[in-house]
């Protein structure tokens, strides 16, 4: 059995006192493979030199919505040109977010264009942040659609059935971290269930949103997943087994790295 971990963000300061043994800690519960994920070029860079580290581990490169803002003129530049690293096989997080108001709307929208139209020219996945802005990513994501072909994953999903459909029906993957886990995600459970089985991933989003019945952790990481594993196995009416080899066996094509 293996499972994948496709969003964590283990070049959290959280993780730097432990960070080999908490890698050794996730491939004792067959975490074998994991995304570490860049929210600015600091953080980008910072994935880089850990998934250079660990062979277990892999970056992501990219300016997050909240972090937009905060770019310099050239950090937009240097963060594709960690593209070329051989340990990044992914672009973001990027998105958007009407939840936090720190960065202007329009620069949000800018930098989330910059890194689809960026995955459609290098045929790169994307990784999409979403908060309280369905709607206005779904629009974003159905014009780009217009151009090419999508190859991105709609991360920490927390939106409602009709989403998740257009979504799909837009060419995205739908990955589910601890939220889906707590006791009132009723709602979002019924999401899980119903999203084609060759579409579903699975993440922790480590360190923030430890799930049940680990909530009360204060640092989440990537050995946690498989709480995440057994209850989406649970809703859909699966074994363990095949939730985690069909999440794995998403996880590989999605990011390229099936054999």
């Amino acid at each position: 059995m293996e499972f994948f971990d496709t969003h964590c963000h283990i070049n959290d300061k959280r993780f730097r006192d432990d960070l080999a043994e908490t890698v050794d800690r996730a491939r004792e519960q067959y975490v074998l493979n994991m995304v570490t994920i860049g929210t600015s070029l600091a953080t980008s860079q910072r994935c880089v030199e850990i998934a250079q580290q660990f062979d277990a581990v892999h970056a992501a490169v990219g300016i997050q919505p909240n972090c937009a803002h905060e770019a310099s003129p050239t950090d937009w530049e240097s963060v594709v040109a960690l593209l070329d690293e051989d340990s990044v096989i992914a672009l973001g997080e990027t998105g958007l977010d009407r939840y936090w108001d720190d960065c202007p709307f329009d620069i949000q929208e800018d930098f989330f264009d910059r890194h689809l139209r960026l995955s459609q020219q290098r045929d790169v996945p994307f990784i999409v942040h979403m908060r309280e802005c369905g709607d206005d990513v779904l629009r974003m994501l159905t014009e780009a659609r217009r151009r090419a072909p999508l190859l991105g994953v709609m991360h920490s999903f927390t939106g409602d059935l009709e989403l998740m459909q257009a979504c799909v029906e837009l060419g995205m993957y739908i990955s589910f971290a601890g939220m889906v886990t707590f006791k009132k995600s009723d709602a979002l459970r019924e999401v899980a269930a119903a999203v084609p089985a060759e579409r579903l991933l699975i993440e922790t989003d480590a360190p923030y949103l430890s799930p049940e019945p680990m909530r009360k952790q204060r640092r989440n990481e990537p050995q946690l997943v498989i709480h995440t594993a057994k209850c989406l196995a649970e809703v859909r009416r699966e074994s363990y087994e095949e939730l985690a080899q069909q999440t794995t066996k998403n996880a590989k094509i999605f990011f390229r790295l099936e054999q």
